[in-house]
């Protein structure tokens, strides 16, 4: 389960120059979600090989003084609830202000972890002006420039220390399968058809849904977690800051999660957002299905279908893999089909292939075709072995790995899924030096 951290303070204090920093100085592991909140303020970063989720709360207040101070204390209040750990960043040279003393003082009286950070620390004689901080009774004051990154290091040693480790689940060790998609396509229908009862508050209006919520699914033989999630709203919509944190709801769903269940509006067709959430989806390595939900609503011929899923294929290439189930939550449509759908994409995400019978089959196939030579180099895979990590990852050990390049990685991909099934599977290649 992922950690999530809130930069909070007042403008201009420099969070979105350290939020950068935390998050594209690692651009091999993270990639921030563009197009779910305002201006891609949800970011993943690494350290000391733990990975957490990043929010930078700035650029979500608007309008006046008066406003902006109110907006900006719903925010701290907002991202206490939300997050694991705060960074409080506050600015040396203008000193402790009255914004500052009053987020100091809610910190303080919620009692979550909060590290004072003092930015644009830039010099080695700026260093003692950071010790007005200690006023806030909010511990130790790290000094940091987040331009140049001296003190970062710091910083995050004990912000990873800090987290406590999560236990998944309260329960039993059960599949989870979050609802995820764009407000309003039908998700809390989907779960009250399921659990055959008003479970939750079901309105037309965008937006409902504020929270994660977990239900026990225990019928018909199948037995897991179903998680109904805020919707994910398109980039300009995320106006209210109860909307933003129901994003990292969202997003904090996808990470805990097993599968994946992406709900799509037969009416209005795959948009931009669809594509965003399904990249997150993919970026975290989750099993994942295409859910085209009301279309029964939709007027159809023979063709309707194929048509439609063709076009989702081709927006979702390269990884076009992916069971698409047409349904309607409403009328119970194919519902029993997207349930035994949703547990073989589980069991597909789980499998191990025995090492041998992975060599046996892929060095033929690496025999075959093998890699391009570059700059007069052979490459020569002796060796290909899966990962023991959550979700399927394969090593082929060669003599130069550095010289495989995407496109052979994605025919090996495409071979391994020819051979085993990983249908709805996000598969991950590494090449190793032998």
């Amino acid at each position: 389960m992922s950690n999530i951290v809130a930069i909070v303070g007042r403008p201009n204090v420099g969070k979105s120059t350290f939020f950068n920093r935390l998050t594209e100085s690692r651009s091999a592991i993270v990639d921030e979600m563009a197009g779910v909140t305002r201006d891609r303020h949800y970011g993943k970063a690494v350290w000391n090989g733990i990975e957490f989720s990043v929010i930078d709360t700035g650029g979500y207040v608007e309008g006046s003084d008066d406003i902006f101070e109110e907006e900006i204390r719903k925010q701290v209040m907002l991202a206490i609830d939300e997050s694991d750990a705060i960074i409080f960043m506050v600015d040396v040279n203008s000193g402790v202000t009255d914004m500052d003393q009053a987020i100091a003082d809610i910190l303080r009286r919620q009692g979550k972890k909060a590290f004072v950070v003092a930015n644009k620390v830039d010099e080695p004689s700026r260093t003692y002006e950071a010790d007005i901080f200690y006023a806030f009774g909010l511990g130790d004051i790290y000094r940091i420039s987040s331009v140049n990154g001296s003190g970062t290091g710091d910083l995050l040693d004990d912000l990873v220390s800090s987290f406590e480790k999560k236990r998944t689940a309260t329960g039993p060790d059960l599949p989870r399968f979050a609802i995820i998609g764009r407000p309003n396509v039908g998700k809390s229908t989907l779960v009250n058809t399921l659990l055959g009862e008003e479970r939750h508050i079901v309105t037309p209006v965008a937006g409902t849904t504020r929270d994660s919520i977990y239900t026990r699914y225990n019928k018909f033989g199948h037995d897991f977690y179903l998680v109904d999630t805020a919707g994910i709203r398109k980039k300009g919509k995320v106006t209210e800051n109860v909307e933003f944190y129901s994003v990292m709801r969202s997003i904090r769903a996808i990470e805990n999660a097993d599968v994946c269940l992406l709900m799509i509006d037969a009416q209005q067709g795959i948009e931009s957002q669809d594509i965003n959430i399904f990249a997150l989806i993919r970026r975290n390595n989750k099993g994942v299905m295409i859910l085209v939900n009301k279309w029964d609503l939709v007027e159809k011929d023979t063709h309707t279908a194929k048509h439609f899923e063709d076009v989702i294929r081709e927006k979702t290439a390269p990884f076009t893999d992916v069971p698409v189930i047409f349904i309607s939550a409403v009328n119970k449509q194919r519902i029993h089909r997207l349930l035994e759908q949703a547990m073989k994409v589980y069991n597909n995400r789980r499998q191990r292939i025995p090492t041998s019978d992975l060599n046996e089959v892929m060095l033929k196939v690496v025999e075959k075709y093998p890699p391009p030579a570059f700059k007069g180099k052979f490459v020569k895979i002796k060796y290909i072995m899966q990962l023991p990590t959550h979700a399927p990852s394969f090593a082929f050990y060669c003599n130069f790995p550095q010289y495989v390049k995407e496109p052979y990685k994605r025919y090996l991909e495409n071979k391994i899924r020819e051979k085993y099934n990983f249908t709805g599977v996000p598969i991950q290649i590494f090449m190793r030096k032998k």
